[in-house]
């Protein structure tokens, strides 16, 4: 007999006395039930075999887990082998029926349950979910196709228990437009051709892809996609945000895209641990949260990876910088300076920090540490580093200053951090100063003063015991050029200004602007040449004096005014 101990997402612990075999799933037939909408209705089995316990997935979508990795099958199930099915961990053990009956008698006398009874989980027992929000009163006829299809295609997913995990992703969008087919051609209530196949394509997105995101992932004017809820996706083009008029058909069809996208990245999220960060397979970085902390339903963010990579020039041909700046800040890298680049959320401080560090001679060893991978250098020694958050156990978390600690053991000669957000910023500044001279971060600031600021609360706060005017002099001593980068009211991305830090006097950093942006005049150099370009001139570096001088108007500008026509 298996003696089976279920650990759910509330913490709830139930135990139950099964004979082999043992079906695992949320339908009535099932001798270990779970009701769960990630728990398919013959989920899994668990079967004797000699003298081994033997763990098999009935081929569902969400997939069976031990010990982290997913399964097809598994043998031999041990003691402390950690099984996850849904919302519900499991472990498994074999008892002799001898020793099952009084361990049985106690699990009843404690907590009573019903013959062949449902499993209460979380989801069960606790508040109204957002499914349960009125709806819109009458969804259109082509949505309410597209529901019953949607279901039909799962149903016919779930019954013929098909070995999905072992499936590659071609052969399962082919069985399930295989299984479509049989349904479209039995349901007479179908709008005419063209519209059929437009349906049944959003339906097999939905099944087996990312549903109504798969054209806008596709669309290259659209950098950001953001689901509220099920029925509301905003997208983001020429930097301004636009309601999209594409919907998923469900709450519980986000859910599936979720965890379409986390689950072979072997991360979860569930009521326990409502968010997660994540990436698609082309690079995009993905952010998902659900509810109970997500109140309008599961809500997910997507900030694409540009097909192409972009190119300095390309920052001047959308007015981003003049060419005397974006010449000046290739300079700088060329010639080993250590840059910050400051700005808001959504202000285009990532995709400057690639073109930037693009500027990396040939020969040098670049390292490049985030929290999220999205720069693509194009440098042939390079070494990618990527911060991990803690597994479900709290277990595993490898935050950016380990990360930057242990770059500077790998004899780099740039150092790239994606971005500083907290004690690491102490170890970026020290490698800044002994010995990777040309390292280059971001920030959030909205001012060259205020990144400095922030730098030093990231300081202090990291619990190293430093009186102010020390960690003042550490920055002062370690970065050399701030570029602010802004987001403006029309949603153009544009470099608001370039500063020099130009050291410590009566205790306060002394700043110089080289350049800055003016709305009705343009970009414009302030007239200063930076202090460290004295010594250039010396190793046979030119720069043209003219550039602090000039004043660039920029051309060309894109316009957001008019909302983009969708399909």
């Amino acid at each position: 007999m298996l003696d089976i101990e279920m650990t759910f997402e509330d913490s709830d612990v139930r135990r139950q006395f099964e004979p082999t075999p043992v079906l695992i799933g949320r339908g009535s037939q099932c001798g270990l039930r779970i009701v769960n909408w990630r728990v398919g209705r013959q989920h899994a089995r668990l079967l004797r075999q000699d003298d081994d316990i033997v763990l098999e997935d009935l081929g569902t979508l969400a997939g069976t887990l031990v010990n982290g990795a997913r399964v097809v099958r598994h043998a031999p199930v041990l003691p402390d082998d950690d099984i996850l099915i849904g919302p519900c961990r499991l472990r498994v053990r074999w008892v002799a029926p001898d020793d099952a009956a009084p361990a049985l008698a106690f699990a009843v006398a404690v907590a009573p349950a019903l013959p062949n009874a449902a499993v209460p989980t979380p989801a069960e027992t606790a508040a109204p979910s957002i499914a349960t929000m009125p709806l819109p009163p009458i969804a259109p006829q082509r949505v309410q196709a597209r529901r019953r299809l949607h279901a039909a295609l799962l149903d016919a997913l779930d019954l013929r228990r098909r070995d999905v995990a072992g499936m590659s992703d071609g052969t399962l969008r082919a069985e399930a437009e295989r299984l479509l087919t049989h349904i479209v051609a039995s349901d007479v209530d179908l709008p005419d051709d063209a519209a059929k196949q437009a349906l049944c394509r959003e339906v097999l997105d939905e099944a087996v892809g990312l549903g109504p995101l798969e054209p806008l992932l596709a669309a290259p004017d659209i950098t950001e996609i953001m689901v509220n809820r099920y029925d509301e996706i905003y997208v983001e083009r020429a930097g301004r945000l636009w309601r999209h008029p594409a919907a998923f058909t469900s709450e519980q069809s986000v859910r599936w895209v979720i965890e379409r996208i986390v689950t072979p990245l072997g991360r979860r999220i569930d009521e326990s641990s409502p968010m997660v960060d994540a990436r698609l397979p082309d690079g995009s970085r993905v952010h998902a949260i659900i509810p109970p902390v997500a109140m309008k339903g599961a809500s997910l963010t997507i900030r694409k990876f540009p097909q192409r990579r972009p190119q300095m020039s390309d920052l001047i041909a959308a007015a981003s910088l003049s060419e005397a700046m974006a010449r000046f800040l290739a300079l700088c890298v060329r010639m080993r300076k250590n840059v910050v680049v400051s700005g808001g959320t959504g202000s285009g401080k990532t995709t400057l920090l690639n073109i930037l560090s693009n500027e990396i001679p040939d020969g040098e060893r670049v390292v490049t540490i985030e929290d999220a991978a999205e720069l693509r250098l194009n440098h042939d020694h390079l070494v990618a580093l990527e911060a991990r958050p803690a597994n479900q156990e709290g277990r595993g978390h490898i935050a950016i200053r380990e990360l930057v600690r242990n770059a500077l053991r790998m004899r780099p000669d740039r150092i790239v951090v994606g971005e500083c957000r907290g004690a690491e910023a102490f170890d970026m500044l020290t490698a800044m100063n002994t010995g990777h001279e040309g390292s280059l971060t971001t920030l959030h600031a909205n001012s060259p003063r205020d990144a400095l600021g922030r730098l030093e609360s990231m300081i202090l706060m990291a619990g190293l015991d430093l009186p102010l005017s020390a960690v003042r002099e550490q920055i002062a001593a370690s970065v050399e050029l701030v570029v602010q980068q802004a987001r403006l009211a029309d949603g153009r991305r544009v470099v608001t200004s370039i500063v020099e830090v130009a050291g410590m006097e009566s205790g306060r950093i002394q700043l110089q602007e080289l350049f800055r942006f003016d709305r009705t005049a343009g970009f414009k150099g302030c007239g200063a040449l930076p202090g460290f370009s004295q010594g250039w001139s010396d190793d046979g570096v030119s720069m043209d004096p003219a550039w602090f001088t000039e004043t660039s108007m920029p051309k060309g500008a894109p316009s957001s005014k008019s909302a983009p026509g969708f399909p």
